[in-house]
């Protein structure tokens, strides 16, 4: 199941951003319990997430008015990683869905405002998706 695969990479990412670095017995453990499709979407969603990190994490904190990369949840940083990889980069998952499944991890994990400041991010993300990939393509 992609939400599955999602968490895990959610957990996979947010462990990298405390930790500073790479966990290869976390990336064993997350990803043995998938399969076939789901695992490719893991390992797309983790391996793309760190590729584009730095530009993410920029375009981030270009569109949270008011907040500095510093001043968000690592856990809200994590989610907004993979779903603003899965908004700009993979055409085969729907914004929306992007979107929410990032909501929904929000409400999960995070605090009781969490939600609706990754929402509000993702839809500027969404908003902006032409633009974003555009400047993307001319680095």
């Amino acid at each position: 199941m992609r939400r599955t695969a999602r968490e895990n990479a959610f957990k996979l990412i947010f462990e990298r951003l405390v930790n500073s670095g790479e966990s290869k017995l976390s990336y064993v453990m997350l990803s043995e319990k998938l399969e076939g499709d789901d695992r490719a979407f893991f390992d797309e969603l983790v391996n793309g997430t760190v590729r584009e990190r730095a530009f993410l994490s920029q375009k981030i904190a270009q569109y949270s008015s008011g907040y500095s990369l510093d001043r968000i949840y690592k856990i809200d940083l994590s989610i907004l990683l993979i779903a603003t990889y899965e908004i700009i980069f993979l055409d085969d998952v729907p914004d929306k869905v992007s979107a929410n499944e990032a909501v929904e991890l929000a409400k999960i994990y995070s605090t009781d405002h969490s939600p609706a400041f990754v929402n509000g991010l993702l839809a500027t993300f969404i908003k902006n998706k032409e633009s974003i990939i555009n400047e993307r393509n001319a680095d």
